[in-house]
């Protein structure tokens, strides 16, 4: 798919809600050129901010029901495995943004890889 197409895809999961889908669209976009314009850059920001902030969201609920699981260590343990998926899934799609965009560099994978221990 060229640039403009996934743009405009981007567009339509914004408007769906789709936020996933847009960044999967905008993704592409940061594979194929080397600079994006405004436009691009805002769509890449908006796309990821709300894939982030959902993932967060679900992070402050699990780990409220965390908390309150007092004497049901199974109940707790669950909800410890599932927060800890939760911030798996958030390491990896920072880490790719940042790597992604020139931020981290090639050479520093490693490195991010390594950040957000204490979230």
């Amino acid at each position: 798919m060229d640039k403009n197409d996934l743009v405009q895809k981007a567009k339509l999961a914004e408007q769906a809600e789709r936020y996933d889908d847009m960044a999967a669209a905008m993704k592409a976009v940061t594979e194929q050129v080397p600079e994006l314009s405004n436009e691009e850059r805002n769509l890449l920001s908006v796309a990821y901010k709300n894939v982030v902030g959902a993932r967060r969201s679900s992070w402050r609920v699990i780990s409220s029901i965390e908390q309150k699981t007092d004497g049901n260590d199974k109940k707790q343990q669950m909800a410890r495995e599932y927060r800890m998926k939760i911030e798996t899934e958030l390491q990896e799609i920072c880490n790719d943004v940042l790597v992604r965009r020139g931020m981290g560099g090639a050479g520093n994978e490693g490195e991010a890889g390594n950040e957000g221990e204490g979230k």
